[in-house]
């Protein structure tokens, strides 16, 4: 049955009345999780930023939380950004700076934010503080201070897949022979993290293209544009056909646009400002952890001690496939392999897929066949401060990254990838 306009707008309005008059009566009113919705909990949220906007890692961040306290209605006022804050004393004193201000939790985004983060959970125990690629959360036994991160080592596979469909796009097309290409690679320090994603993103190359080889150069920061770009020239100046990175500024991409040569970015799209080269860019999408903590103080429930997402939970993302630099393909083959992934069918870490060579200074906690196929690794799982190494992480044919912890800890250097410097 259609109503005219005429009644339709009496029923509307009568409606709006007894809207009105039940939420001023105080009637029955709405539930807590109706005033989240609507934007009226009075739960205030501090967030700790190594950096600002101008970080695309920190800027991948800075949207989540504004994503996050969006879907569960928290107001302007009530979200509290703290930018710049180093990797010392300065992260404390914004942990409790923001205590003051009646934070009911408190995230931090930058690995050496997590010592001052878990001193300022031990002071305050009724606030929770939830940090972000910390390792020390599972030990520490605290009840109020948590880690978090996603298997980002799943969208570097898959961009390095991007990769080598576009090494192989460039081998037919003649610019370069099968044995000429060598991926050049920017990474910040020589941590597992950047091991992690380096070697995983090569992997991901390698799937597609079996020639391929890389070359990592180190610059000692998450964030110096002028080291990153000088990195990412001096890479293409030995030959590096495609460049990526693990290192948050635009130093590495502008490099690349100048040049002409392909780019897989890192935390977000650089197509804006290089259009020609930017093939794709994968992250860890924060949105999920912040949701999930923050209700979870709405809702007086425990938060994990050690979070992890991953690319089923669409907490780790690639961006959209950029045509106009990537190869014919690129989008399907991707697909496909997330769906092996969802499947169980395809682990990035499997070890028929690499070989490692021992040394006495490199993989030293490593067993290997006489194949060199990696069967046995003892990985620092529970952080010390001699990095020792307590936990086997390979078993069913595969290196089980981010399970035993969410941080990464593949830290092994497998054969193909060459390292310019180790200084970092």
């Amino acid at each position: 049955m259609k109503l005219s306009k005429k009644i339709l707008a009496v029923f509307l309005s009568a409606l709006f009345v007894i809207g009105c008059f039940a939420g001023c009566s105080g009637g029955t009113g709405t539930s807590e999780s109706e005033d989240n919705a609507a934007g009226t909990t009075d739960i205030k949220v501090g967030f700790i930023f190594l950096h600002d906007e101008n970080s695309t890692y920190d800027l991948n961040f800075i949207n989540a939380a504004n994503e996050a306290c969006e879907a569960l209605g928290i107001s302007d006022e009530n979200k509290i950004f703290k930018t710049n804050v180093p990797e010392g004393q300065e992260c404390y004193d914004a942990a409790i700076d923001l205590v003051d201000s009646g934070c009911s939790i408190i995230f931090a985004d930058s690995f050496g934010h997590e010592d001052y983060m878990i001193e300022a959970a031990k002071n305050n125990p009724d606030v929770q503080f939830c940090h972000s690629t910390g390792t020390k959360a599972h030990t520490e036994g605290l009840s109020n201070y948590h880690n978090a991160f996603a298997s980002i080592y799943e969208g570097r596979y898959l961009a390095g897949i991007a990769a080598g469909m576009k090494l192989n796009e460039m081998i037919e097309a003649g610019e370069f022979t099968a044995d000429q290409a060598k991926i050049g690679y920017v990474g910040a320090y020589t941590y597992a993290e950047v091991i992690s994603g380096y070697t995983s993103f090569f992997l991901g190359a390698r799937s597609v293209c079996p020639t391929a080889t890389m070359e990592v150069t180190f610059t000692g920061s998450w964030y110096d544009e002028a080291k990153e770009k000088e990195g990412a020239n001096k890479l293409i100046a030995n030959g590096c056909k495609l460049i990526s990175q693990h290192a948050d500024s635009m130093g590495a991409p502008t490099a690349c646009e100048a040049a002409g040569v392909p780019n897989v970015s890192y935390n977000g799209s650089t197509i804006d400002a290089c259009p020609n080269t930017f093939i794709v860019s994968s992250r860890i999408n924060w949105a999920p952890y912040y949701e999930y903590a923050i209700q979870s103080v709405i809702d007086g429930t425990a938060i994990d001690a050690d979070w992890t997402g991953d690319i089923s939970n669409e907490a780790v993302l690639l961006t959209d496939v950029n045509e106009t630099a990537a190869a014919e393909g690129t989008q399907e083959a991707i697909d496909a392999a997330i769906a092996e992934m969802n499947a169980g069918t395809l682990h990035v870490f499997d070890t028929s897929t690499f070989t490692v060579t021992v040394t006495d200074d490199t993989n030293v906690n490593a067993t290997v066949d006489e194949n060199g196929t990696l069967t046995s690794y003892m990985a620092d799982v529970d952080t010390d401060a001699d990095y020792t190494a307590d936990t086997e992480a390979v078993a069913d044919g595969y290196f089980h990254e981010s399970e035993y912890r969410s941080a990464p800890y593949f830290d092994i250097q497998i054969d193909g990838i060459s390292l310019l410097d180790t200084a970092f």
